[in-house]
C-alpha cells in the first residue's frame, strides 16, 4: 500500500526539485487543495493564498507578470515561500500574520495578530471616494474602530485635503495603526485616539464617520473557522447579536457629526439583527461591486430624526 508522504517531505522534495515561480505557485495550491485551511482573510481561494505568500517571499508586490512566474528561483526563495505554505497549513493563521502584511486599498499595511485582518468592503467605497454616499467633499473624517489604521489611511490617500482621526480602545492595536501612518506617509494629516467609541474625543465632530466596529455575533463566535481565532476577540465579538458597539455608536454619532455628516457603519451578518430592531428607521444599505454585504449610511439630519426612537429601542 502506497505511504503519503508527510506535509513536511513533500516541503524537503519541493525545495530540492521545484524550479520557477509557477511552479512553487502550483506545489502551494496542491498543498492547499489538500488541507482544511479556511479562506476569509484578504483571499478566498487556494490560488490568490498561494499567490499572496509568492509574492510575500519574492518581495514583488502583488503585482507579478509572467515574465517573474516563469523565471527560476533561488533555494532561499524556494525555502522561504514554502516554509510560509507549511506554517499556514499547519498553524491556520491567516496569511496577513506569517507575512505581517496586509492588502486594503492597493495600501501595503503591517498587521500582526493585535488587529483584524483588513478585508472590509468599505475598500471599495474609499476607491470611488464615496461617491455613491455623499456629493461633497469631507474635511474631517473619522475611523471610528480603527485597528491597523487602514481605513484611517486609505480615507487619507482618497483625500488629499482631508484631516482624518483613528480612534480604537486598544492601545496596542493603536501602536499598529501609528506604524502604518508613518509607513505610508500621511502623519501630518491622520492622528491616532485611544477612545472607547467616542469617548475620547471630546466634542470633535466630523463631515464623515466610518466605521467597522466588532459586530460578530455570540453565535457565529462559536462557529467560527480556526482562522478567526487568531484574530483579537475584541475586534470581532461585539454582544449576543452583535450589535452591542452599533448600539452606542447610533446613539452619540449625530453629537460628532457636522450637519451635513454622514455616518457609515459595517455590521455584516448583524445587518438582521438591526433590522429586525429599527425596521422604521432608513438605512441605506449599500450594493457593492465586489461582494460584501451589511454596511448601512445613515446622514446626520435622518439620525436626528429618529433618534428618540433609536434611544428607545437600542
Amino acid at each position: 500500500m502506497f505511504e503519503q508522504p508527510t506535509l513536511q517531505e513533500l516541503a524537503e522534495e519541493a525545495v530540492q526539485e521545484l524550479s520557477t515561480a509557477n511552479d512553487v505557485l502550483r506545489w502551494a495550491v496542491s498543498r492547499f487543495n489538500e488541507s482544511d485551511i479556511y479562506f476569509g482573510h484578504g483571499t478566498d481561494n487556494p490560488w490568490d493564498e498561494a499567490f499572496a505568500l509568492l509574492s510575500w517571499g519574492l518581495n514583488i508586490g502583488p503585482s507579478v507578470n509572467a515574465e517573474v512566474l516563469s523565471s527560476k528561483l533561488t533555494r532561499s526563495e524556494r525555502a522561504r515561500i514554502i516554509n510560509a505554505v507549511v506554517a499556514r497549513i499547519e498553524t491556520k493563521k491567516p496569511a496577513a500574520y506569517l507575512t505581517n502584511l496586509a492588502y486594503f486599498v492597493d495600501l501595503p499595511f503591517y498587521v500582526d495578530e493585535n488587529v483584524l485582518v483588513p478585508r472590509s468592503p468599505i475598500g471599495e467605497l474609499i476607491k470611488e471616494r464615496f461617491a455613491s454616499v455623499i456629493d461633497f467633499e469631507p474635511n474631517h473624517i473619522l475611523d471610528l474602530c480603527t485597528g491597523s489604521g487602514c481605513i484611517a489611511v486609505a480615507c487619507a490617500y482618497a483625500f488629499e485635503e482631508a484631516l482624518v482621526d483613528g480612534a480604537d480602545i486598544s492601545p496596542e492595536a493603536l501602536a499598529i495603526a501609528d506604524e502604518n501612518i508613518q509607513r505610508l506617509g500621511v502623519e501630518d494629516r491622520v492622528t491616532p485616539y485611544l477612545s472607547d467609541v467616542f469617548s475620547g474625543l471630546g466634542d470633535q465632530k466630523y463631515d464623515l464617520i466610518v466605521s467597522n466596529p466588532p459586530y460578530v455575533d455570540a453565535e457565529d463566535i462559536g462557529d467560527m473557522p480556526e482562522e478567526f481565532h487568531h484574530e483579537p476577540e475584541i475586534g470581532l465579538g461585539s454582544g449576543p447579536d452583535g450589535l452591542d458597539i452599533t448600539r452606542i455608536i447610533l446613539k452619540k454619532a449625530a453629537s460628532h457629526l457636522t450637519e451635513h455628516g454622514v455616518l457609515i457603519v459595517e455590521v455584516g451578518n448583524s445587518m438582521v439583527h438591526l433590522i429586525d430592531l429599527l425596521p422604521e428607521v432608513p438605512f441605506n444599505w449599500i450594493e457593492f461591486k465586489n461582494g460584501g454585504l451589511g454596511v448601512f449610511s445613515i446622514t446626520k439630519k435622518q439620525l436626528d430624526e429618529y433618534q428618540t426612537l433609536i434611544n428607545e429601542t437600542l
